[in-house]
């Protein structure tokens, strides 16, 4: 008797093979805020955070890892979030929200919780684009194009006039189809686990009543709650004019440090579900991972804390003449 090959087997129907797991179309609600970080917030960001994680755990949620396997990006949610109001961020006029540094932060953060692509798009399209035009542009160009991009009837990227651009340039967010380029040129002439781990038995009892678990799981809660106040500090020092590029750096690399061993401690938790898609940690452990590198890699944002601590910039040999 001939056996069926493996390959023309179906897909492996999660919800059958393990009932009790919670599926990723039901997104965990947020239980991580321990030390009550939504104190700090002044009313009008608390009202930010509550519809923009309305939204994201509404529209985005149920669909993000369809997307996140077929490697595609969900443009129909767009108006959904061009309706949240926040593209724009702290910009003031235009059509901007106008928000504080925290608010921003705290919407962004909110998108990212439940999808790292998303926030790349919106950061992207609002920091990147919009604040360069914001800060950089003439009055003419705010004029004509913050108003479109704050509704995001234009999309932008931000790559890094008149002019002949001979350079090149890789990972290009949102640059397939932005409608909008902003261009950075040199001129050279001069120079949730919880509900898993109740659920799931081994050796007659829930995971989370072992030691092991516990401890990791607090360990996770930890850096949670160290994340979010040290970027909520970095807020106040941005809003107070204090925030130096050695500030800056230190909280880019520690947070995505932490947050990289987080979802890795996440995926160990949840063993060998903790590589399907359908427990999301996959998801959050590939997620993270760019965000460890872009923007400045880890090493190198260690090197801009340290030239600020030591005074000294170790990003050549020291027989070289630095130009830092």
């Amino acid at each position: 008797m001939k056996m069926p090959s493996y390959f023309n087997l179906p897909a492996l129907d999660v919800s059958v093979a393990f009932p009790q797991a919670t599926p990723a179309s039901n997104f965990p609600p947020c239980a991580s805020d321990y030390f009550h970080f939504n104190d700090l917030l002044k009313p009008e960001e608390q009202a930010v955070r509550n519809k923009v994680r309305e939204c994201m755990e509404k529209e985005i949620a149920p669909i993000m890892t369809e997307y996140w396997e077929k490697a595609e990006f969900p443009f129909h949610v767009i108006p959904k979030f061009a309706a949240l109001r926040i593209a724009g961020g702290t910009i003031k006029g235009y059509g901007c929200p106008g928000l504080s540094i925290t608010g921003s932060a705290v919407a962004t953060a909110e998108v990212a919780r439940v999808d790292a692509s998303c926030s790349t798009f919106y950061l992207v399209h609002s920091s990147l684009a919009m604040l360069t035009i914001a800060l950089c542009g003439s009055e003419a160009q705010k004029q004509k194009y913050l108003p479109s991009l704050a509704q995001m009837k234009t999309i932008a990227c931000w790559v890094g006039g008149g002019w002949i651009l001979d350079g090149q340039k890789r990972w290009i967010g949102n640059s397939t189809f932005a409608d909008l380029l902003v261009i950075f040129a040199r001129n050279t002439t001069t120079n949730q686990i919880n509900g898993y781990l109740k659920e799931r038995k081994q050796f007659g009892a829930p995971l989370a009543a072992f030691q092991i678990s516990q401890q990791k799981l607090v360990q996770m809660l930890g850096n949670i709650q160290a994340m979010i106040l040290v970027g909520w500090r970095l807020c106040k020092l941005y809003e107070s004019g204090k925030m130096t590029p050695g500030h800056a750096s230190l909280g880019k690399s520690w947070i995505t440090l932490r947050a990289r061993e987080t979802a890795a401690l996440g995926r160990e938790l949840l063993g060998g579900n903790g590589i399907l898609a359908d427990f999301l940690v996959a998801k959050a452990f590939c997620d993270i991972e760019p965000i460890y590198t872009f923007e400045g890699t880890y090493d190198i944002n260690t090197l801009v804390t340290g030239r600020e601590v030591t005074g000294f910039a170790s990003f050549k040999s020291v027989a070289q003449k630095s130009r830092l």
